[in-house]
């Protein structure tokens, strides 16, 4: 199966400029290709990760990828999907951003040398307004800029020249790589099938019409309930461990819905053709074992964070599951209690019943504090407490930092515990 046969197994071509072309181009050669990002933010989410996904799948097929980091083009602003003008930012927000993308991309590409790193900074900058005007602009036409989707959706709002000319600087990026990287193919979202056109015809302007240089673009990733893929109920899912620890990001992914399972693991894991048929069939036949899920979660954390990561995940998770919390560590609380509720206490001790009532709240009077650990509803640190004389001592686990109670079957609370 070639790669762009690949590719339409998993869904993952929505447009090309020429079918054809392209299908011939990477049976004959290692083809360079790129797919880029702004320095908006300081870390990916998962929905930026999609397009790199079809990058990482060209470089394990042997073919040479580029990643453009947008210092100069996320300077300006890029008008697509949005509805007012970005906020501009410093350049020293800027250059942290390039430098904290760069770590991420060089953790999911390797340090093998198969794949770059360009800043489009280093060639957009040299560009001064005349060079712009005379050797660029002027091979641009208004209207047809306007007829792009990115400009028409912004035309009944108002869009600033700024980003206007986002589309002319993209265009100058392919250009560049095209004639110094032998760049011929760009891979981007839906969305940017305009910016990636409009390059193409730039390349033919310069270049002449017979260069072969192609646009492949990803399909918008919908969830079965219509909805856009990419966020969870407390917002993004990042790459960046310090923003989604590894343990929720795992939960992520084990908690797809049964409708959509199958086509992430064919958007976002290198597992064949066989072993997805095969996990689709469980699906089908045992959806209750979520084997799907576990792999799909497994896959794409390892992928990101690393295979401990994956492993620490699914201890928590375990953990969690069991109720035996005690094996666990002070680092994989933080990360398996993060979203429970909890509040703060000292490291004085105290008895159990005055504990739960006055201390954490956790109980709503002593009477039902009494009742629920004699009844054994009352678990500290993973073992159960039925002594209503029993006394809670904040430094006696988990490095003296936490103190976790399980109040019935399901019912977690954590209580941090201050100097």
């Amino acid at each position: 199966m070639s790669i762009i046969d690949e590719l339409k197994w998993r869904g993952a071509v929505n447009q090309q400029t020429d079918e054809a072309g392209l299908a011939e181009l990477v049976n004959e050669k290692k083809v360079g290709l790129y797919a880029g990002i702004d320095p908006t933010g300081d870390s990916m989410h998962i929905g930026h990760l999609i397009p790199f996904m079809i990058l990482k799948r060209f470089q394990l097929a042997g073919h040479r990828p580029y990643i453009v980091i947008g210092g100069a083009t996320g300077s300006i602003g890029d008008p697509s999907g949005k509805k007012s003008e970005r906020v501009l930012q410093t350049m020293d927000q800027v250059r942290h951003n390039q430098e904290c993308l760069t770590k991420q991309m060089e953790h999911l590409f390797g340090q093998d040398g198969s794949f770059k790193i360009v800043n489009n900074y280093d060639w957009l900058s040299k560009l001064s307004l005349l060079d712009f005007l005379r050797d660029y602009g002027k091979l641009f036409n208004v209207n047809t800029m306007l007829n792009k989707e990115i400009v028409a959706s912004r035309l009944e709002v108002g869009i600033s020249y700024t980003e206007f000319t986002y589309q002319i600087l993209q265009s100058i990026d392919f250009l560049h790589l095209y004639q110094h990287e032998d760049v011929q193919l760009q891979i981007g979202g839906a969305d940017q099938w305009g910016n990636i056109t409009s390059g193409i015809d730039l390349i033919h302007r310069q270049e002449g019409a017979d260069a072969k240089v192609y646009g492949l673009t990803i399909p918008l990733l919908l969830k079965a309930d219509g909805t856009k893929f990419g966020k969870s109920e407390g917002g993004n899912v990042w790459l960046d461990p310090e923003k989604t620890s590894p343990y929720d990001f795992y939960q992520f992914w084990i908690n797809t819905d049964d409708r959509d399972v199958v086509k992430f693991l064919k958007y976002f894991t290198f597992l064949d053709q066989a072993e997805i048929d095969r996990l689709a069939e469980a699906v089908a036949t045992h959806p209750e074992k979520r084997e799907a899920q576990k792999r799909l979660a497994e896959e794409v954390t390892e992928f990101v964070h690393g295979k401990d990561a994956v492993v620490e995940a699914q201890h928590i998770t375990k953990a969690l599951f069991s109720g035996d919390v005690a094996e666990l560590t002070a680092s994989e609380i933080e990360q398996g209690f993060k979203n429970m509720p909890s509040v703060t206490v000292t490291s004085a001790k105290q008895g159990i019943v005055e504990w739960l009532v006055d201390t954490t709240k956790i109980e709503s009077s002593r009477r039902q504090a009494r009742e629920d650990v004699t009844n054994g509803a009352i678990r500290i640190n993973g073992e159960k407490v039925t002594d209503t004389d029993a006394e809670i001592d904040p430094s006696a686990a988990f490095d003296g930092k936490f103190v976790i109670v399980r109040r019935g079957k399901k019912r977690y609370f954590l209580a941090r515990v201050s100097d």
